[in-house]
């Protein structure tokens, strides 16, 4: 295995993993407030089909139209969590029913299939986030490809990675957002606004669950394709518990299975007689692995899970 296969594997390891980190910051960021969100997959097609249209639809410079069309994934994503926050928190509706039926009301076959026909998605985006040459340095040996030739959705996930560090590890805001995830109870105690936390951080996860989407519908795919996110909003959910529900351990997670997705593609342009279904599913297989180690022993506080996590919280039970 020479030099250039390793840059090529690692190069294609954080390109894939972009919209993984995305969708997994956000999901940390509700896990942490106490929300579990099963609808991420759900929220990152919301996100790919609505940057997709402004994309294809808007005018303009081409850094205004992504600029209004990241914006919008984004509250697109929010608006869809919005709807998950809703239930759980004010209704008291099981989390995990209600993610699943937010994925199948919005998924591949719900609500974003039918804005992409309604909107009559077919052609590739006008509008893509390409690789940028930073400060001309990307023919550098080895840091060049990886440090100064990504998209700048690349380089804004490895600002959300040291932004949700400093904000849950470094801030009062940031230790209430635990508090709360740990013991809704004593954090209301201490005067902390329960549903408000966990309201705002659904929401906020959701957000970047939009940013993933738009990763695949503007960079990965540029083009609208039904179901394109392909099971990773549940890849990102198992790499919250593989990152521990820290952020810069789940990047690590995420470009780990970054590398898996783009196997496949890398093997069949040199020529290695893999079958491609093999190396497809390696991801799945590693979501699997990972959600395996955890229920054969591993207990949640190890692992560091919020306590209260998929917990309701009601207040006048206290």
């Amino acid at each position: 295995m020479n030099e250039t296969f390793v840059i090529v594997i690692l190069v294609s390891a954080i390109f894939y993993g972009t919209p993984l980190l995305f969708a997994a910051l956000g999901e940390i960021l509700a896990e942490r407030s106490g929300v579990l969100n099963l609808g991420v997959e759900g929220m990152m097609l919301m996100g790919a089909v609505v940057g997709s249209v402004i994309s294809s639809r808007m005018g303009g410079p081409g850094w205004l139209v992504l600029l209004v069309a990241t914006l919008a994934s984004m509250v697109a994503g929010a608006l869809t969590a919005l709807l998950h926050a809703f239930a759980t928190i004010t209704l008291r509706v099981n989390q995990t029913v209600s993610g699943l039926a937010l994925t199948i009301l919005t998924g591949a076959a719900g609500l974003s299939s039918y804005l992409a026909n309604v909107w009559e998605l077919k052609n590739p985006a006008i509008h893509q986030f390409a690789r940028i040459d930073v400060l001309g340095l990307k023919d550098l040996p080895i840091v060049g490809p990886l440090l100064f030739h990504q998209t700048l959705l690349t380089y804004l996930s490895w600002v959300a990675v040291a932004a949700c560090s400093w904000y849950l590890f470094r801030t009062r805001t940031g230790l209430n957002l635990r508090a709360v995830g740990e013991s809704p109870s004593t954090a209301d105690a201490m005067g902390l606004n329960v549903a408000r936390t966990r309201y705002i951080h659904t929401m906020v996860g959701g957000a970047f669950a939009g940013l993933g989407g738009i990763a695949f519908s503007l960079s990965i795919v540029p083009t609208w394709v039904d179901g394109m996110t392909a099971g990773n909003g549940w890849i990102a959910l198992a790499l919250v518990i593989f990152g521990f529900w820290r952020p810069v351990w789940t990047m690590a997670g995420a470009y780990l299975f970054g590398a898996l997705s783009s196997l496949s593609l890398i093997m069949q342009a040199r020529g290695f007689a893999i079958p491609p279904e093999i190396l497809n599913s390696l991801p799945y297989v590693m979501t699997v692995v990972v959600l395996v180690a955890v229920s054969a022993g591993w207990s949640s506080r190890k692992l560091s899970a919020p306590d209260a996590l998929g917990t309701a919280y009601e207040r006048e039970a206290r």
